[in-house]
């Protein structure tokens, strides 16, 4: 029996009646080898394996796991000639950079956008939301007179103009957005406005017109939006989505954030700064689930409890009713077990933070015999769509939230980038325990691989052991230096061979931190290797370079780090 590890990267749990499937999470096969490992890398590093030896794998020759579907010969035949290489549904980050691969590995290529290029994370998402976050920090810096003072600072009050705080994020989203659509049409990228439905085989039709395009290659990229479980009115002024808070129309005495999970978090960080009290509410036990349970105690230590933040814990947001009539928003919790009534709450606004969900509907997928699952189109680890048969749509390809394996915009990317390998010939799976994540507040939560219980449940599975090294960034000299020595690094690796198996880190410019250990995951590297290298003195890298040195794995190790699964 093959056994299966669920990782749980979830944006934000939901605290309203709301299914865990939800969440952002994939299994991990642990049965199934994987020829390649890398995360999103340039051709240049897809060269190596973990060994530093060449490695090349030809297309043609890629192991099938499922036999190609015939049963689109109903919907019609696959036209003969085409007009693109390669037809991307979505011009999002993932989109975008699906489409600059194209174009690097010589691919005739056009975007399909029905809304604006940038998809949720430049408009609406990840970058006015890091926009707001920067100004956040810049108050708590500035509030904080403690803080001041010890550098030997004197700083007056500290205010905000709210307009100007909105205006930021928003000019900012036009930027990146404008990089974005120039990018592509330099190299030539043929940016298609309407919505992409899927008539039949390599067949998309643009918009409600007649025109109809046709591609070697297909990859729908369509994002996600946000997910509001039932019995919670929107009005997009009292009660909102993250959708319309990044807007700032106007920031609340009092608000009520649904669901801890990243977007959450990262809310309440901005809402707090600029005076709101908060309040949680999550369906789970304990907030930030899908955080390292060491890391996530930590972090509430520090981003929750000195904060103006109340919570409640273990109870659904049944019913939210918007204010109106001089009433405030009126939440209705019942306990998330026995679904009893347990409080009410009124406040002046509510933010509904669970999560999101696939924006598929309307793309055609009848057409080609495909049924979602959740919204979610199936697809294998190589993204290949999968069929109402369990068989493989030829050509065609999802990536990104609509496939489900990892919400996160940079997975979405590297989906798209690991796509256009196999269609230019060179067989590819990403490895998703090399994607990092990251929640923007202050400090910052970063993370990669497993958590500690995922970790040990695996050893326990397959018979190995799992050590921990952790390190404190009160020990590094650059994070005294800026009177920011809150935080913690903390290394699961296996003892025998050295194998990095998740690293988390909580603490100043965490989400930078990172990025050593997942591509030291992505390329194989021991922690024995890893311990020879480099760091500039003082810098915060430092915390990783001590935290590998602490591990401690056995002399001479010569059992081999085991190939990560495909995901």
């Amino acid at each position: 029996m093959q056994s299966t590890l669920s990782l749980s990267f979830s944006p934000s749990s939901s605290a309203a009646a709301v299914s865990r499937s939800h969440t952002t999470r994939f299994s991990l096969n642990t049965s199934t080898p994987l020829n390649l490992r890398f995360c999103g890398l340039r051709p240049q590093a897809l060269a190596f394996n973990a060994s530093g030896n060449h490695r090349s794998s030809k297309l043609p020759s890629r192991p099938r796991s499922q036999a190609i579907s015939a049963a689109l010969s109903a919907n019609g035949s696959p036209p003969k000639s085409f007009d693109y290489d390669l037809l991307i549904i979505g011009a999002g980050v993932g989109g975008h950079g699906a489409a600059l691969h194209a174009v690097e590995k010589g691919l005739k290529t056009a975007i399909v956008e029905g809304d604006v290029v940038g998809g949720t994370c430049v408009n609406r998402g990840c970058v006015p939301s890091k926009a707001l976050l920067a100004v956040a920090g810049r108050m708590r810096e500035l509030q904080n007179d403690h803080h001041l003072k010890s550098l030997g600072l004197q700083v007056s009050a500290a205010g905000y103009d709210r307009q100007g705080v909105a205006d930021h994020a928003i000019n900012l989203a036009s930027k990146i957005r404008n990089n974005l659509t120039n990018s592509m049409k330099a190299l030539g990228v043929d940016i298609l406005t309407g919505f992409g439905k899927i008539l039949g085989p390599q067949k998309v039709q643009i918009g409600s017109s007649d025109k109809i395009v046709t591609a070697k290659d297909i990859i729908i990229a369509t994002g996600s939006v946000p997910f509001v479980p039932k019995g919670i009115e929107i009005d997009g002024k009292t009660v909102i989505t993250s959708d319309h808070a990044l807007k700032l129309e106007f920031v609340p005495d009092w608000i009520a954030i649904v669901g801890s999970g990243y977007i959450g978090l990262e809310f309440s960080d901005v809402y707090t700064a600029l005076g709101s009290e908060v309040t949680f509410v999550e369906a789970l036990d304990q907030l930030m689930p899908g955080f390292d349970p060491e890391i996530g105690k930590l972090a509430q230590r520090v981003l929750i409890n000195p904060r103006n933040i109340d919570y409640h814990t273990g109870v659904f947001a049944s019913k939210i009713t918007p204010a109106r009539d001089g009433k405030p928003v009126r939440i209705e919790l019942i306990d998330a077990k026995t679904k009893e009534p347990k409080d009410t709450l009124e406040v002046d606004a509510a933010l509904i933070a669970t999560g999101r969900a696939p924006f598929t509907h309307g793309l055609g997928l009848e057409n080609i015999d495909v049924v979602t699952q959740r919204g979610f189109v199936p697809v294998d680890e190589r993204m290949r769509v999968i069929d109402s048969n369990g068989k493989l749509v030829p050509h065609l390809y999802c990536i990104g939230d609509a496939n489900g394996k990892m919400m996160l915009a940079h997975a979405a990317s590297a989906q798209g980038i690991s796509v256009v390998e196999q269609v230019t010939g060179r067989d590819h799976v990403l490895n998703h325990l090399s994607v990092p994540a990251a929640c923007f507040t202050h400090p910052e939560i970063s993370m990669v691989g497993l958590t500690e219980p995922q970790a040990r449940e695996k050893g326990e599975k397959e018979g190995f052991e799992v050590s921990v090294a952790k390190t404190s960034f009160k020990a590094n000299t650059k994070a005294l230096a800026e009177n920011e020595g809150e935080g913690l690094a903390k290394l699961i690796y296996r003892p025998d061979n050295g194998e990095i198996l998740g690293v988390h880190i909580f603490g100043l410019h965490a989400a930078d931190l990172i990025h050593e250990a997942s591509n030291a995951i992505a390329l194989g590297t021991r922690i024995q290797d890893i311990k020879l290298a480099v760091h500039a003195h003082p810098t915060l890298s430092e915390v990783l370079d001590e935290l590998f040195k602490s591990a401690k794995v056995k002399a001479h190790a010569s059992i081999p780090v085991s190939e990560p699964v495909a995901v």
